[in-house]
Formats: C-alpha cells, structure tokens, sequence
C-alpha cells in the first residue's frame, strides 16, 4: 500500500508518499480501507519527533479516519466486510490501510458522507472525554473554548449548545469568531484585542465560567484559573502556549477549583473503547439530528500531506483538513 512516511523529524517537507507493507490484521483488530483521513495539531507534533507513537502502534501519522471493512479478526462480530465505518486511531491514517482495533471502530453517523464521517472521531472522543465525562459540563453551565475555530473547537461549540449549555469562545480574527456564532458559540472574544478574562467577568456578571477547554497550557493558565466560576474545572488538553508556568495558587483554594489534563494517543485500548462506546451512545444521536455537523475546510490528496501540514501551521483555516488518499 502506499502510506506518508515521516522520512525524518523535520518541516512539512519530510511526509513522503512511499509504497510500504501492508498492516497486519490481528484477532481483535479490523482492516479499513481507508477513504479519509482528518488532520489533527498531534500530527505536525509527530512530524517535528515530539509526539512518537505508542509502542506498536503504526509509525506512520493520522489518528482518525473513514473508510470500508477489507477484513476482520477472528474475534471480531460486529462488522462485516464492506461495512462502512470510521475509526479512532494510535496511528496509521494517513495511508491507504489501517489495521484498528474492533473497539475503536463506529458506524458512519446517519446522514453524513463517508468523506466527512472522518472529521468526527478524535474530535468526538476528545471533547466527550474532556468536557462531559471528566470535567462533568451540565445542562446550564457555561464553557470557555480556547482556539474556538479549530476542528476540536467548531464541534464542542455543537456538542455544548445540543446540551444545553452557555458556550464562549476565543480566535484570533473576527472572521473565526463570525463563524463559531454561526454554529452556536454565545460570546466571542478576540484574543489578540481583548483581555478574555475581563471579557469572561463582565458577560458573567462577575462570576466566571464553569469548565475551560485550554489547548494553551502555560501563557493562559494563570488567566484561566482567574476566569473560572467556583467549582470551575480547567481540562488542558494542548501546550501551544509552552508547558513551564510560574502561578498564584490561591484561586485554587479560594475557588475550589479543578484541574486537570489528559491525551486520547496513549490511553488503554480498553479505556479507548469505553470511550467511543459512551461517544457512539451520547454523540452519533446528536449527528443524526443534525445538531452536532462537520466542519470542513480543504480536502488535499494524500500525496499532498505536505501542504495540508503548512495549512494546519498557518492557522488560516477553520474547523478540520481532510487528506483523502
């Protein structure tokens, strides 16, 4: 098969388009031709030797996709050959098959296409994981969204509102925050112009926010703990912002405050699959209502994974980039 291999750490230039072996399909695993993969920030972490694969996991990049059933393992019941499906991945995506295990592999969400179901399973477990399941955000509540156009962003801006909850969102241009409001995002806020802290106060009538999703890490986390409500929770799931902060702690006690901080890659295959089994139960049914939609910004051939990784550098796009091989 042909697959984008990282020839070594470096810039965009690196990802080449090589015929490699096929993946090996174990008793528990199901083999996915794949028809799209979606761009994550993991991605170009991986390419530049910050972010290796798991042991055993496939070395090559892509950690979501769609595509049609080739084969299964002897353990395997729930899905047939020829099956459609999309997957959450350890690695792998970026080529044109993948061996997954079964507990990671979801139907395609009725009424969405198979290109696009490939936006939706990192997305999906991250932000189901993080904000429902850990940081517990309930009916009424408010959510602040860091880097709100970005493809985990534009779909917990979704997700929130199906729930109920009040959503505010950062980006660096009006044009993002133009079009997070679109897809239901309550206040936004320009990073680069306004102080989301003072912004946060007085759209809350002083009080905070209840859950932050922070992919900044250390320029935003003083000012994150400032923003919170009490009984906030701060999940950070990205150190765009550098990971070495000097803070005051007393927020966290006045307040009674939580944080906490988690990756999807790395987690048990067991723990993985609890996931995507609560994502399948709790998510695809707001897909299928057409509450929760993809949003898609470019589609670039898989030989021109290269240029999809100077697109995702640039920050120019909202929502998600697919590579489609």
């Amino acid at each position: 098969m042909k697959a984008i291999v990282i020839t070594s750490p470096g810039g965009p230039e690196v990802l080449q388009l090589q015929e490699v072996e096929d993946p090996q399909v174990g008793d528990d695993e199901v083999l996915i031709r794949v028809h799209a993969t979606a761009l994550n920030r993991a991605d170009t972490l991986q390419r530049k030797g910050s972010y290796p694969p798991p042991k055993g996991a496939s070395p090559y990049p892509g950690l979501e996709c769609s595509g049609t059933v080739l084969s299964v393992g002897k353990n395997v019941s729930r899905w047939n050959i020829g099956d459609q499906v999309c997957a959450l991945l350890c690695g792998g995506g970026y080529a044109e098959k993948v061996a997954v295990p079964v507990g990671q592999v979801l139907p395609v969400p009725p009424a969405i296409s198979l290109t696009h179901a490939a936006t939706f399973p990192e997305v999906a477990c991250t932000v189901w994981s993080t904000i429902f399941i850990m940081s517990r955000l309930s009916q009424g509540e408010t959510l602040l969204i860091h880097g709100g156009s970005s493809g985990i962003g534009t779909f917990a801006i979704q997700m929130a509102k199906y729930r109920g909850s009040r959503v505010f969102v950062t980006a660096g241009t009006e044009e993002k925050l133009a079009f997070c409001k679109t897809i239901g995002a309550d206040v936004g806020i320009n990073y680069k112009t306004q102080d989301f802290v003072a912004r946060v106060k007085e759209e809350t009538g002083g009080q905070g926010v209840d859950v932050i999703l922070d992919c900044m890490g250390a320029s935003y986390y003083q000012r994150n703990l400032d923003s919170l409500n009490f009984d906030g929770r701060l999940f950070i799931i990205g150190f765009q912002g550098g990971t070495t902060a000097q803070v005051d702690l007393r927020p966290l006690l006045a307040k009674r405050l939580t944080v906490q901080a988690a990756g999807l890659r790395n987690r048990s295959l067991e723990n993985k699959a609890v996931i995507v089994n609560e994502v399948e139960k709790n998510v695809w049914p707001a897909i299928a209502e057409g509450k929760v939609k993809p949003v898609v910004y470019k589609s670039f051939p898989l030989s021109e994974a290269a240029e999809a990784h100077r697109l995702m550098e640039s920050s120019q796009h909202i929502g998600k980039i697919l590579l489609v091989p």
